[in-house]
């Protein structure tokens, strides 16, 4: 007779990642190449680490995509279900959504596109000692106003939710995306209507006297919603400041570079910084990448600057071509001697022809 698992996880993955088009356009978030392997990969690696082998992953946008990529489970060491969000219920709502697919009383829930260092092991004894019905992972941060921030007391219990202020707020700690829920919480949880997790569901616990724990560190934590924040965390993978159990095996890397097998990769080229560059992806004689991500098939031409940039499958960059703190989409070509700059973003298919143009997003 098999046993409930003493955890189960449940990743939220249902957004459509706006903020990162045009590399969102045809690719959820948590399924774009990051250091070598879909994002998504990174964290379930964590998961697995933590013992933890029943994921439950709360889909909405592009889910056949998800399913495509991990099936089962199996071939990752896990048991992988999926609940599909017909319409959008906010992160309560859709953590409600999965409750018939959960077993464990402990439930580890993760936003999908957090890049955290936390130790799970560490968070959930403290959801343990504290005999906590909610635990939530907080990190200190230098500056705390673009979010809310949460006061706890000295022995850990969680006493407000604040909203992000542009006065300096009561505590440096921020909600990091990251909670454990007892089940019979989530099952408290309004069902088939949104519910925001922050906005109605844990004050609503903390009026209740439910007993709403902090698990506060200063542990490695990046929101992955940006193009910078995509291309940092893409290359701390890569040099090691982010903690991962994913990065491709059959890969070359060291702590400056990731390159995947089938890549073609001149000898004179310099790549410092993090880059990852993509299976049969092409870097000509010459040019110098920095702080970047290189999908798959695209081709960096001999003599070429790309520095804190995306550039997509398949695209093109030309010879002698600037291109620093921009995305280039899938398909898409910049010129020889172009510059593209500044967070400049080139929609798929577009081509920058050569002769010298310069564009830069508008500031």
């Amino acid at each position: 007779m098999s046993t409930a698992p003493t955890a189960d996880a449940v990743v939220l993955v249902g957004g459509q990642g706006t903020r990162l088009r045009p590399l969102t356009l045809t690719t959820p978030k948590p399924m774009l190449p990051t250091a070598g392997v879909a994002f998504l990969e990174h964290l379930l690696s964590r998961i697995s680490q933590a013992g933890i082998t029943h994921v439950v992953l709360g889909t909405s946008y592009r889910a056949e995509t998800f399913t495509e990529h991990f099936g089962d489970g199996s071939g990752f060491g896990l048991e992988i279900e999926y609940v599909v969000e017909d319409e959008p219920l906010g992160t309560g709502g859709a953590i409600r959504n999965v409750y018939e697919r959960l077993r464990a009383d402990e439930v580890l829930i993760f936003n999908g596109d957090i890049l955290s260092g936390v130790d799970l092991a560490g968070l959930q004894r403290t959801h343990r000692e504290s005999n906590a019905d909610v635990t939530l992972h907080l990190v200190r941060v230098a500056d705390p106003r673009p979010f809310g921030s949460v006061p706890t007391a000295t022995d850990g219990r969680v006493q407000a939710f604040l909203e992000k202020t542009t006065k300096t707020p009561a505590t440096d700690q921020i909600n990091a995306g990251c909670y454990i829920f007892r089940r019979s919480v989530i099952a408290g949880i309004p069902a088939d209507r949104p519910v925001s997790v922050e906005r109605e569901t844990f004050p609503g616990l903390l009026r209740a006297g439910a007993r709403v724990f902090g698990h506060v560190d200063r542990s490695y934590w990046l929101d992955l919603g940006t193009p910078a924040a995509f291309v940092q965390g893409s290359t701390d993978l890569v040099a090691g400041v982010a903690p991962t159990a994913a990065l491709p095996k059959a890969a070359t890397h060291d702590c400056e570079h990731l390159s995947l097998p089938g890549s073609d990769i001149a000898y004179d080229a310099v790549l410092t910084g993090g880059v990852t560059v993509g299976t049969r992806a092409v870097v000509g004689p010459g040019a110098h990448l920095n702080k970047s991500v290189i999908f798959d098939d695209a081709v960096i031409g001999a003599g070429a600057r790309v520095d804190g940039s995306v550039v997509g499958r398949g695209a093109r960059v030309g010879a002698g071509a600037v291109v620093v703190n921009a995305v280039i989409g899938d398909g898409a070509v910049v010129g020889a001697g172009c510059e593209l700059l500044h967070g400049a973003r080139l929609w798929p298919g577009i081509v920058l022809p050569d002769n010298g143009i310069r564009f830069s997003a508008p500031h």
